[in-house]
């Protein structure tokens, strides 16, 4: 047999949740209130596992321990209480804090990602871990140029180091489920087709609080989708992005 291993949350797979409406938790768990991701969800039906599909019996493929993916994700795991250096492929340093659990909690980011209007550099993200996986949480800008000390816990010492950087095969995305999860958890992309330069958001804070599109340091451009399924549908270079996800060149990911 070959092949990764699904941990199914047996509970939203209950009878509990077979009838409820979209305000219940296993609704909410499908639309990312309660988790981010919703093509983690899945059906349990006669001894078989069916992705994607929102009918009853759902159960949700989160659980077991988070393992890094790629080389650049070994940056989220370390020694309670550190703070690990790492550099972006543009060469753009990363701060990241491990939290007493030895999951990261926060990370800086020396960069504006290509927009500088919605990021200050740097800017900070909060970590946040639900059901062994995480997504980027609030992002914290410092337009007044009053920029605190990124402090670490327990008294560790920084650990600086400067691993060698995901290829662009590594940050390529395999499927669309892939960048759905990826977008979902609120990542910032940026990527190149055709010649042309863009980037991605997920993670923009109010009012908008949805998916930003945009083409790279090109103020104006912006454009907003509610959903990953809606950010599909973004024309990139003449070509809708669903068409092209597999095939686009990834220049950055966080995850």
């Amino acid at each position: 047999m070959q092949g990764n291993i699904i941990f199914v949350d047996y509970e939203l797979s209950s009878w509990k949740y077979q009838n409820h409406s979209k305000s219940s938790k296993y609704a909410k768990y499908l639309t990312g209130q309660l988790s981010p991701v919703k093509s983690r969800a899945i059906l349990i039906k006669r001894g078989y596992v069916f992705p994607q599909q929102e009918e009853k019996g759902m159960g949700s493929a989160y659980g077991g321990e988070w393992k890094p993916k790629k080389p650049d994700d070994e940056r989220f795991i370390g020694k309670p209480g550190e703070i690990k250096t790492t550099k972006d492929k543009n060469g753009n340093l990363r701060l990241t804090k491990i939290g007493e659990d030895g999951k990261a909690v926060s990370e800086r980011h020396f960069s504006d990602h290509g927009y500088p209007r919605h990021h200050s550099i740097p800017h900070d993200h909060e970590l946040v871990w639900e059901h062994n996986h995480f997504h980027w949480g609030d992002t914290k800008n410092y337009w007044d140029g009053n920029v605190p000390e990124f402090k670490q816990y327990g008294g560790n010492d920084m650990d600086t180091i400067f691993p060698a950087c995901n290829t662009l095969e590594d940050d390529r995305f395999e499927s669309i489920e892939e960048f759905k999860d990826c977008i979902g958890r609120g990542d910032e992309i940026e990527f190149e087709w055709k010649g042309v330069h863009f980037g991605m958001s997920g993670c923009q804070p109010k009012p908008e609080h949805r998916i930003m599109a945009y083409l790279w340091n090109q103020p104006d451009t912006e454009q907003y989708f509610d959903t990953p399924d809606d950010a599909l549908e973004y024309i990139v270079a003449g070509d809708r992005l669903r068409d092209i996800i597999t095939q686009i060149d990834v220049l950055s990911r966080a995850f």
